[in-house]
């Protein structure tokens, strides 16, 4: 199959990634708030930090694939795709980009290698590398002529979030926030075009549906069991879109979703921020959410599309239960210490990316939290963060895995 993903903690055999680039260094300080960043990451050290991040992957016998490379090859095989892809993606790219598209276009097609193209694409247009393009007199005035007429996308390498492989298939999603909205044209032409995916890749959303989900929030429990976050940028009305449709294909084996309402603020963005599972058994946890957390099951409805109920069980005992064991241990980020827990949670202390049972990939910043999963018997796989992490996302954000072994 071109995609299998049945769990969170299956051995990890394949995994897309991007590796940051010059769209990090087109980050300015009036922009970080509307790019959703806080800060602006140093790009080399960025690289190095996530070069680091793919060598571990590897160690663990995971093949490390680019997106920027997939999206290369997608566009190497087909003139007329090439073509379709840029103008698409400058008609997305807001009103300045459409003023200027015979002159970008000109731009992106101009440039011979399909890669060259992609990185482009993704690190933005400014206006002064724009040349012939129709004077603007008053906008040449008023704002600089570096200004971009095509923004870049930082948030890029967070490869989580634009789509979500379930099963087989994949959720490519409508994004919450508009600066983010043209990843997802990178997945769509992947997953309808690549050799590898072409015409193998069942779809259960799509980036033109109109209620925002993102795959931070989307978390395989079992074969049959998903669990996904109603969170800031994920609403109710695209999750029962997304169960409609998963209960709808026979060859889907998800049967139960379990919705998990948490907070709708910036810190916990994504249910990945809060909670991510690292054993058949184990999960880490934000203990703030918990007193708050409101838990939702979904399940084909007979002759309705679904069937919702309240769960008035504590979360630990719903996990239990729908994985088919006794119990589960919440480890807590930041230990029992609360400002630790806020600290480390800020700083993806709950963001772990499980490469097999019980072995996870973490950010070395995160001390106390990753003392905790040692003492819990976790096997704890240190990466460097002082860059990475000021784009408010830990190592399941930063990766996309296609494949993983069944447990």
């Amino acid at each position: 199959m071109a995609i299998e993903v049945k769990s969170e903690i299956g051995p990890l055999k394949k995994v897309m990634l991007h590796r940051p680039g010059k769209e990090l260094e087109h980050l300015v300080p009036g922009e970080l708030e509307r790019l959703l960043f806080d800060d602006i990451p140093y790009l080399r050290a960025a690289q190095q930090e996530h070069d680091m991040f793919a060598g571990v992957l590897r160690g663990c016998g995971a093949e490390v694939v680019y997106l920027e490379d997939l999206m290369a090859q997608t566009l190497r095989a087909d003139g007329e795709l090439k073509r379709r892809f840029v103008e698409e993606f400058i008609s997305e790219g807001g009103a300045l980009a459409r003023l200027f598209r015979e002159q970008l276009t000109e731009l992106f097609l101009g440039i011979p290698d399909e890669r060259e193209l992609v990185l482009k694409a993704m690190a933005g247009v400014a206006a002064d590398e724009i040349e012939g393009r129709p004077p603007s007199p008053l906008s040449d005035l008023a704002r600089r002529k570096s200004r971009f007429l095509l923004d870049p996308i930082p948030n890029l390498y967070f490869t989580r979030d634009p789509f979500a492989c379930i099963g087989h298939g994949v959720s490519l999603n409508r994004m919450y926030a508009r600066t983010r909205c043209r990843e997802t044209i990178f997945g769509k032409y992947i997953l309808e075009n690549h050799p590898d995916m072409r015409g193998r890749v069942p779809f259960y959303y799509r980036r033109e549906d109109p209620f925002t989900i993102e795959g931070g929030d989307i978390l395989n429990l079992s074969a049959q069991v998903l669990a996904v976050g109603v969170s800031q940028r994920t609403t109710p009305e695209g999750v029962e879109r997304l169960a409609q449709r998963l209960f709808a294909d026979p060859a889907c084996q998800v049967r139960t979703i379990l919705a998990l309402d948490i907070p709708s603020i910036r810190a916990y963005m994504h249910l990945d921020t809060v909670m991510t599972q690292i054993d058949y058994d184990k999960f880490t946890i934000h203990p703030e959410i918990l007193g708050s957390l409101r838990i939702y099951k979904l399940t084909p409805g007979g002759g309705e599309p679904l069937r919702a109920e309240e769960l008035a069980s504590p979360l630990p005992e719903v996990l239990a239960r729908h994985l088919g064991v006794d119990r589960v241990t919440m480890i807590r980020c930041g230990g029992g210490d609360r400002v630790a827990s806020e600290r480390e949670q800020w700083n993806d202390g709950s963001n772990t990316l499980c490469v097999s049972p019980g072995t996870v990939v973490v950010y070395d910043r995160n001390y106390i939290t990753n003392a905790a999963l040692r003492e819990n018997g976790v096997t704890v796989l240190e990466m460097p963060s002082s860059e990475l992490s000021r784009g408010r996302g830990g190592p399941r954000c930063m990766s996309m895995p296609l494949y993983r072994a069944p447990v």
